[in-house]
């Protein structure tokens, strides 16, 4: 993120952020400050804080590698030191959106024909329409749909100029019908989608990190009048270094609330901002918008391991001796410190169709499975059981 963030976190006495360590006012401080058009010369505008982009004038500005750098510098350092987000206007023809949303809109059919509606962290199924996993469905759908829909140079210009090249493409589309609920104000993956305990036990360094491990993007499917919900922003919050811990207290979620912005959306529009952005869909008050928006959150290549570890193979291997260590006595830390060498402590990638959040945001990881089975001692052929059921919900199809 920013310097003075990073600095910020990194000066904490006991290098964790706590929550009684939040201060709405620290908040203001850094949101007041506002954004200044003439730091981005190639922004045809601001609103409400906002930077808005003109796709085609964007396109004509990258005449040669030094211009495209110039630009790609400008929008990481909107990202970062400015507003936290970026709107592109007319980033994607109207005719490559409307084709894949007759894709998304037959997936759609199709999954709750077969008794699949799909809900989202925030709504319950049924509530709105969710496709997980659309870039997957998109291009075994409908190949042609899929090359022509992010053969997008506005797409590879935001991701690459946040977190390089050899990023990773995710899609996840969400249809908010009229009458359809909005969003508690949040963060996002990966740190936003841990409870606030989870966050802080991670050192403050990783909130330093954690957003610029991804991007997180929306393309507009139809025109989104400010009334059908679009997404509410608060710029600049992304530089606010307790924010993962910040955004579950009553006081800044009740600031949001009073003070949010929201920008109207056209079709082939394109909005990329922070994942550490204070964020949240709107409610949808209309009564004839069905409004879509093709979810992007593109990843950082680094964000993997140096080597392939068959987690499952090593963990099956490992319980019965593990399992016999913790009836002899060993510390329960200790059996900790085995099941994080040997399991997989996060939840993510999955597949969200079938391997829905349980209590919150994310689905039981396969650790937490692991620690399960060991406090109810079942038997390894039974722990078997249940890491082929969960290694079944994760892939995607």
């Amino acid at each position: 993120m920013t310097s003075a963030t990073t600095s910020t976190t990194y000066t904490t006495g006991s290098g964790y952020l706590r929550a009684e360590d939040c201060h709405l006012d620290d908040l203001l401080a850094i949101i007041g400050a506002g954004t200044d058009l003439a730091q981005y010369p190639h922004a045809s505008e601001v609103a409400h804080g906002v930077l808005l982009y003109d796709a085609d004038a964007v396109r004509v500005a990258m005449t040669d590698d030094d211009a495209r750098r110039a630009v790609h510098a400008e929008v990481a350092r909107a990202l970062a030191d400015g507003p936290g987000i970026t709107v592109f206007r007319g980033a994607f023809q109207h005719d490559v959106v409307d084709r894949a949303s007759e894709v998304f809109e037959q997936v759609i059919a199709q999954e709750k024909a077969a008794g699949r509606a799909a809900g989202d962290h925030f709504a319950a199924p049924g509530a709105n329409d969710r496709v997980w996993n659309a870039l997957e469905k998109l291009a075994v759908a409908d190949p042609e749909a899929f090359v022509d829909y992010y053969a997008n140079d506005v797409l590879a210009l935001a991701a690459s100029s946040w977190l390089g090249p050899g990023y990773q493409v995710t899609s996840q589309v969400n249809v908010v019908n009229p009458g359809g609920a909005g969003q508690t104000v949040h963060r996002d993956y990966h740190l936003g989608f841990q409870s606030p305990k989870t966050s802080a036990e991670f050192p403050a360094h990783v909130h330093a990190l954690s957003p610029v491990l991804t991007l997180q993007g929306a393309v507009a499917h139809c025109d989104m009048p400010v009334e059908s919900g679009p997404t509410l922003y608060l710029p600049h919050s992304q530089k606010y270094p307790h924010g993962y811990l910040a955004y579950w207290l009553p006081e800044f979620q009740e600031y949001f609330v009073a003070n949010h912005v929201q920008l109207p959306l056209a079709k082939g529009d394109a909005v990329f901002f922070n994942p550490a952005l204070f964020h949240a869909a709107g409610s949808n008050h209309t009564t004839d918008v069905r409004r879509m928006a093709n979810l992007l959150q593109v990843s950082s290549a680094f964000g993997r391991a140096m080597e392939t570890v068959d987690r499952r193979r090593v963990v099956e291997a490992v319980y019965p001796a593990l399992l016999a260590r913790k009836a002899a006595g060993m510390p329960p830390a200790r059996v900790g410190d085995v099941v994080a060498a040997s399991a997989e402590g996060y939840a993510f990638p999955t597949n969200l169709d079938r391997d829905q959040p349980v209590n919150g945001m994310s689905p039981e990881t396969q650790a937490d499975l692991v620690r399960r089975a060991l406090g109810e001692a079942v038997t390894a052929e039974e722990l078997s059981e249940r890491l082929a059921a969960q290694a079944h919900r994760t892939l995607s199809h």
